[in-house]
């Protein structure tokens, strides 16, 4: 809040000055606001930070972006020789490196869109305190780096899919499909919801920063990501799917291998969900971007 003394000038003699009123200019905003208008006015910005992510996550590496498609297939690798070799966990019959594949790089997208939300404030305090743009446009431009990175992944793991299917592997895309736009979108929102709430409530307790690199492993392993849904004991599987990233894997997966079932009821909740968690994500966001600068 910032205040000013207005003075009037007296030309008719006395003293000259003399306090008249105080004008206080304060943000003119609701907590829920998402005021995409004028993120769109700095979409320009966006993109450069966009620009600006990808440069800082692959300079001075030999490989540059390939890593963008050596990581999932690395990571897929080490999961389908520990939990399918090793472990023997069952895949429901699929391929098991389709299988892990599904799950991971959905899993990997969410977890990306949450923990770059996350360091929103903490991460970028030293560019919002010397330059003024909607805050807001941080977590666009991570969605959108995030985003490029899995339709790269995705890519690679539907040519796997086509190679699976036309080689006589029990695979079966069918119509729930075309529901990965949804999927997407609201992995999307439901990582950068929970981001921007961690991100908030870190400006005042830096704790729970150490806390999130655990809690996203934890929430993995309670996911279907590296197991069936079918595996988990049926008076606990419905509990299973409460878990919001829950129904989204599995219907990945549903959809493009033909593998498990499709929980449509507990998709609609997952969305629900994600519109919950999103919304109180931005109330905390726009109430603690007001003054979060002198905290950090």
């Amino acid at each position: 809040m910032i205040k000013f003394f207005v003075y009037e000038i007296s030309t008719k003699g006395g003293s000259g000055l003399k306090n008249n009123e105080i004008t206080e200019i304060t943000p003119k905003r609701r907590l829920f606001e998402l005021n995409l208008g004028e993120v769109w006015k700095y979409r320009d910005l966006v993109m450069l930070f966009v620009k600006r992510d990808f440069k800082n996550s692959y300079k001075q590496t030999v490989l540059g972006p390939l890593w963008i498609i050596i990581k999932p297939f690395l990571s897929t690798f080490v999961f389908t020789v520990i939990f399918g070799m090793i472990a023997n966990i069952s895949t429901d019959g699929m391929p098991q490196f389709l299988f892990f594949m599904s799950g991971n790089i959905l899993w990997s997208f969410f977890s990306s869109c949450l923990n770059s939300s996350s360091s929103t404030f903490l991460g970028n305090a030293r560019l919002f305190g010397k330059v003024y743009f909607p805050r807001l446009v941080m977590p666009c431009a991570n969605i959108i780096y995030n985003t490029i990175g899995f339709l790269i992944n995705f890519v690679m793991f539907f040519i796997l899919v086509l190679i699976y299917m036309f080689t006589g592997s029990n695979v079966h895309p069918n119509f729930c499909a075309l529901l990965m736009p949804l999927i997407l979108l609201s992995s999307a929102l439901l990582g950068s919801g929970c981001g921007l709430i961690v991100s908030s409530v870190t400006t005042k307790y830096r704790d729970l920063g150490v806390l999130v690199s655990f809690g996203v492993t934890l929430w993995m392993y309670i996911t279907p990501v590296v197991y069936p849904v079918s595996q988990v004991p049926p008076p606990f599987r419905s509990i299973a799917l409460l878990n919001p990233v829950a129904p989204l894997v599995e219907t990945f997966r549903y959809g493009f291998l033909g593998s498990g079932t499709f929980p449509w009821k507990y998709l609609i909740l997952s969305i629900f969900v994600t519109a919950i968690v999103l919304v109180f994500g931005i109330i905390v966001f726009n109430k603690v971007e007001k003054n979060f600068i002198d905290t950090v």
